[in-house]
């Protein structure tokens, strides 16, 4: 009997992700919860995903601005290279590495000198998160 029960219900299983699309292992947008902190070290922008749920970084959008005033080129995450950067990101901001942003990841790139504003020492960093549209975190930290 359970032998029935359990293929009953793998067949439910592969009906349902055939017909209504079921993800399995995938979380919607709205339940995502992220809680990074932000570190400034000169011109590397670091984040660490301190708690949450793991994001995917291809879905997620990067804004920051400098003292109020947003980067002339955005991080594209996840990129290796890319205008208004140095090469080489760090863990999942780096194209190279698995997208998968988990808690206890740290996450960095370089603002390049060709990027406006540029960072300099005192000034305000403001790192927004968003997916979907949605706002993930914002945080701020000083250079």
């Amino acid at each position: 009997m359970a032998g029935r029960t359990a293929i009953g219900l793998l067949i439910a299983l592969v009906v349902g992700v055939a017909v209504g699309g079921l993800s399995i292992g995938a979380l919607p947008a709205a339940s995502t919860t992220v809680a990074p902190t932000l570190s400034v070290d000169g011109d590397r922008v670091a984040l660490t995903h301190r708690a949450g749920t793991a994001v995917d970084v291809r879905r997620l959008d990067v804004v920051v601005r400098v003292d109020g005033d947003p980067l002339a080129h955005q991080p594209p995450v996840p990129f290796f290279s890319a205008e208004g950067f140095h090469p080489g990101p760090t863990g999942p901001f780096n194209a190279a590495a698995d997208p998968t942003w988990t808690p206890g990841e740290r996450a960095s790139f370089r603002v390049a000198s060709t990027n406006r504003p540029s960072i300099a020492a005192g000034a305000r960093v403001t790192v927004e998160l968003r997916r979907g549209g949605r706002r993930l975190a914002v945080l701020s930290a000083t250079a």
